[in-house]
């Protein structure tokens, strides 16, 4: 009696881990006939090693901006990013006959600026910083897939007589009062003032930049009336570009471009501000600068292998999915756990990089569609986990040896050279992603393009013990 209890219990717990997978063993746990059910367990090795991202799809939410010296390669790294600006939906400035900032009657903008506003940093917040904004010949454009070492400037995005702003900062902002600065509702931003005289493409001049988006509503309001047609006329978008400085790396989570004028209200005049923001429903990419030669060199190690982000080293792993499936054919996989422990850093000191945060597990042939084609994970063949416990985790992978074995036997049916033709068939990445998510569900996953890094135990010299996947079967006897 009690190893029937026992079986049952380690199968309704195998079950209940694997509730990411398909119906397969749903229901096997609840059957009258446990007296022939049979619980097996076994462990194989994986092996794992570094390989070097040489770039990333670099669509994301978050721009970096800044250049920091990576603390394991003493290498520069740099990043800029381009950014487009959103407008709502049929969106209106004032009457022309309520605006009361006038030049020889002309509707003008008193001041015009862009602000990156950034939440988190790494590095010094006192370093010292330049930046310069260019503004963009023409719009990034959502057929090309923009990776992580496209530079604008050397494809000729940039308009050679644009708006060329310089700005030396420091995150910290030590221009802006400490009382300003205790105030719950601050957020830090690096502000680039365009109030210079502008002329456009058709060579018409303008007080300023802010004036210029003013008069090109009042010429034809249509341009506003939503994102696509305001980026394809009236402002293409910009590229921020680090040119200085070195020690701080900013997260820029939100980006606008502010015009400012007044309005007459009756008998009083009130100040007016119109906002264009860099959005989720408009493009933004980053721009990264990194030293191979250093990342290769990291990669190169035999004894472990690392993640490492902005667009760094990602860890190949090898599943034993014909050593699982052998002499089990007619056993139902319930559970193949797979842990990679880290290594703690022994670099030491306030700038050491973080840890990355989530993991995406997808297939090698895989890694560069899935992020071009904004996929989300699946439970079957992609997977994501977080760092928790000094390891990542991730609990059940079943589905995908299943998959990843239903492949090979299909491919050898048709092809027996289809193994050595497919020679990743049974080969996954871990990427350092970041997650979006809504009411507990993951919506989206992108390429996590902060700086971050960590070592795992593993590699083709590993000196710790052995990477293993742990893996629980099941099936009813006949007796």
């Amino acid at each position: 009696m009690k190893a029937k209890t026992l079986a049952a219990f380690v199968l309704l717990g195998a079950c209940l881990a694997s509730c990411d997978d398909t119906t397969d063993t749903i229901g096997t746990s609840l059957t009258d006939n446990m007296d022939h059910l049979q619980i097996t367990t076994d462990t194989f090795n994986v092996v794992t090693r570094s390989i070097v991202a040489d770039s990333v799809f670099s669509r994301s939410t978050i721009g970096y901006l800044g250049a920091i010296k990576d603390p394991e390669t003493g290498a520069r790294i740099t990043s800029d990013f381009m950014v487009q600006f959103n407008t709502l939906e049929d969106y209106r400035f004032p009457a022309t006959d309520s605006i009361a900032s006038l030049k020889d009657g002309e509707i003008i903008a008193d001041s015009c600026d862009i602000q990156l506003f950034h939440s988190s940093f790494f590095g010094d917040s006192l370093a010292t910083m330049q930046a310069t904004v260019y503004e963009m010949e023409t719009p990034m454009q959502e057929g090309i897939r923009y990776y992580s070492n496209y530079d604008p400037i050397a494809n000729g995005l940039i308009r050679k007589d644009g708006i060329c702003q310089k700005k030396t900062y420091t995150l910290s902002d030590q221009s802006v009062k400490d009382s300003l600065r205790a105030l719950t509702d601050y957020s830090a931003s690096i502000r680039f003032a365009l109030n210079q005289p502008y002329t456009d493409k058709d060579g018409k001049t303008y007080n300023n930049y802010g004036t210029y988006i003013m008069r090109k509503y009042y010429e034809n309001p249509s341009y506003f009336k939503n994102s696509y047609s305001f980026i394809h006329n009236v402002c293409p978008g910009f590229y921020v570009k680090t040119t200085g400085g070195l020690g701080s790396m900013a997260y820029i989570d939100i980006s606008w471009i502010s015009v400012y004028f007044r309005v007459k209200n009756g008998e009083t005049i009130k100040v007016g501000v119109a906002r264009f923001s860099g959005t989720e429903e408009v493009l933004q990419a980053t721009h990264i600068t990194n030293d191979r030669n250093s990342i290769t060199k990291l990669a190169a190690d035999p004894t472990c292998t690392y993640l490492k982000s902005p667009a760094g080293i990602f860890t190949e792993v090898e599943l034993p999915v014909n050593d699982i499936t052998l002499n089990h054919v007619n056993d139902t996989l319930n559970t193949a756990k797979l842990k990679f422990s880290r290594i703690n850093n022994n670099i030491q000191g306030s700038n050491t990089l973080d840890v990355p945060t989530s993991l995406l597990m997808v297939e090698r042939d895989s890694m560069y569609v899935f992020f071009e084609k904004g996929k989300n994970i699946d439970n079957k063949q992609t997977y994501v986990t977080s760092f928790s416990g000094n390891a990542y985790t991730f609990s059940n992978v079943s589905g995908l040896i299943r998959y990843m074995a239903e492949a090979r036997a299909k491919g050898l049916k048709a092809n027996p050279n289809w193994v050595a033709e497919h020679p990743n068939w049974n080969k996954v990445v871990l990427i350092p992603v970041k997650l979006t998510s809504s009411n507990g569900n993951v919506v989206r996953v992108t390429h996590d393009m902060s700086l971050a890094s960590t070592r795992l135990v593993g590699g083709t010299q590993n000196p710790y013990d052995a990477l293993k996947m742990s893996i629980i079967y099941s099936k009813f006897s006949n007796k």
